[in-house]
């Protein structure tokens, strides 16, 4: 399957849920910058995932990574890296 096959799929429902419980902790006030696309306010950014559309599936792409690199520990990690490098 190639790369846009893959963005051409719909977010499955449980991960679209998931993602959007994620924004809606962040503050009113928040926006983010994505790339070249421009800043999002939280609500735009949950409207984008809920479409799908190619900004919605890059927020679900971003968060997915997150949570990956939380669970195998690279977050942890890098913080402790931080942490042991002299000032």
């Amino acid at each position: 399957m190639s790369d846009q096959d893959t963005k051409n799929q719909e977010i499955n429902k449980d991960v679209q849920e998931l993602v959007i419980a994620r924004l809606d902790l962040l503050p009113q006030n928040v926006k983010l910058s994505i790339g070249a696309e421009g800043e999002f306010t939280k609500s735009e950014l949950i409207e984008r995932v809920k479409k799908g559309d190619a900004i919605g599936h890059q927020i679900v792409e971003i968060e997915l990574s997150f949570l990956r690199a939380l669970k195998d520990g690279v977050l942890l990690d890098e913080i402790l890296k931080t942490e042991q490098q002299p000032a």
